[in-house]
């Protein structure tokens, strides 16, 4: 029994440290250290449709990060997302920021787009030009209720 007893708590030991090890690799992995290295924006839209919580943040047509978290304005209705930038490198005070999409049928992303300012975005500030989502759907209702007048 005792012969028992000592294997028994050796692959308990065991588990244990590969489990320690594979959370540790998991947050290096996901990026919890990095995250604090980005830089933090927000920008307020009339409009979020297509865009949820993980969605891409491109400049350019390259991922600089990803849409952290989503809030509805009680007071003007807006939908602010805030926007996790992988690097802090440059963003241009002026810039303006818009929700496209990937095609005809592709999905959303929020794109950055560079200003000429000399000054740049700190941690938590907000994007002041922003362009809303654009649905497909109501451009063509529209397109169609005006070709039949």
């Amino acid at each position: 029994p005792m012969s028992h007893t000592v294997s028994e708590t050796t692959i308990g030991a065991i588990v244990v440290a590969v489990a320690v090890g594979f959370l540790l690799y998991a947050s290096n992995t996901v990026g919890f250290n990095r995250e604090a290295q980005g830089l933090h924006l927000v920008a307020g839209f009339n409009s979020a449709n297509g865009v949820s919580v993980g969605t891409d943040v491109r400049m350019a047509g390259i991922k600089i990060g990803t849409v952290q978290g989503m809030r509805l304005d009680a007071d003007s209705y807006r939908a602010y997302l805030d926007l996790a930038l992988v690097e802090r490198f440059p963003i241009p005070d002026d810039s303006a920021v818009s929700i496209s999409q990937d095609g005809l049928l592709g999905g959303s992303y929020v794109e950055v787009i560079p200003g000429g300012s000399d000054e740049n975005m700190a941690n938590g500030d907000e994007f002041l030009e922003t362009q809303s989502s654009v649905s497909f759907l109501s451009l063509l209702l529209r397109f169609v209720s005006g070709a039949e007048e």
